[in-house]
């Protein structure tokens, strides 16, 4: 395994074990991955068993897989204000977040939260509360929790750099948390990242309000829709309105290069039979060149 950059990798599934997200990695020459760790539409889930654990680290060992990155189920909403969907959300995160520790997994990305109506300020209270008693129920180990920029659809909250701001700025334990940058969401909720210039004030945004020092994982996908839609559609990489400039910037500026870059674009064979997730891993290793 390569210790040049870029660090690229994809959301693999783990329907046939935990394990097969790393083999699907290494299989395609990746040097990190994103998983699920639970089924993502669903509240019950079964026990993390010892056996699933020790496959699990093996398998790591013997890949050489990293960041591993698990991505958090898409039921959990910290914002809630239905006492009964908050509180399932609270447990679901504490205990995908036990899981990761188990797993000795480096990230656990979050989307913040919807506040439903409730309003903007009110729902970032809640999270900021939710957090803290996340953070209350799970002690702090090997993973950190990131929050992911959303594209700010309905009354979802993340997507202005200003609200991961304020998160990050009233959590008590403020140092276990850290952020995701989607390409197609920042792009969707207003940030122009496709010229060099555009890219580089979006970037003094971001470290403006949440610093760059705090952002870890980046997200690569293309936008199926334009710049400021609030519409959250993935898209291959060059393919949509971001087009190949956009990864070039974050590929190629010291700010963001050494970072990870995952892939969650569309599974699936091209009409010429050829693998999609192959394309794009291939189309960002030759954009960072």
């Amino acid at each position: 395994m390569t210790n040049e950059f870029p660090i690229v990798g994809a959301h693999m599934s783990v329907a046939a074990g935990l394990e097969q997200a790393l083999i699907a990695a290494w299989r395609y020459r990746c040097r990190c991955v994103q998983m699920f760790v639970v089924n993502q539409r669903q509240w019950q889930r079964p026990a993390l068993t010892d056996e699933q654990v020790r496959l699990f680290r093996r398998t790591r060992r013997q890949t050489h897989i990293a960041p591993v990155v698990v991505h958090a189920s898409y039921l959990i909403n910290l914002a809630a204000a239905d006492r009964d969907t908050h509180r399932r959300s609270l447990a679901a995160a504490a205990d995908e977040l036990q899981r990761c520790e188990r797993l000795r997994a480096d990230y656990y990305v979050l989307h913040p939260g919807a506040h439903r109506g409730r309003g903007e300020k009110r729902g970032l209270d809640k999270i900021v509360a939710s957090l803290d008693r996340l953070f209350g129920r799970v002690a702090f180990g090997r993973c950190r929790l990131l929050l992911e920029t959303t594209a700010g659809a309905g009354s979802s909250l993340g997507w202005r750099f200003e609200q991961l701001a304020y998160i990050l700025e009233h959590v008590e334990q403020a140092g276990r948390l850290g952020v995701c940058l989607d390409t197609s969401h920042v792009f969707a909720a207003g940030y122009d990242i496709r010229s060099p210039e555009s890219f580089d004030r979006t970037l003094r945004q971001l470290d403006r309000t949440v610093k760059l020092a705090r952002l870890k994982v980046i997200h690569a996908n293309d936008s199926r829709t334009g710049l400021n839609s609030r519409r959250d559609r993935h898209e291959h990489i060059g393919k949509g309105a971001l087009g190949r400039q956009a990864f070039r910037n974050f590929l190629t500026d010291r700010r963001t290069r050494r970072l990870p870059f995952i892939l969650e674009t569309p599974k699936g064979t091209s009409p010429g039979g050829r693998d999609l997730d192959r394309l794009n891993l291939n189309a960002l290793r030759r954009l960072a060149r």
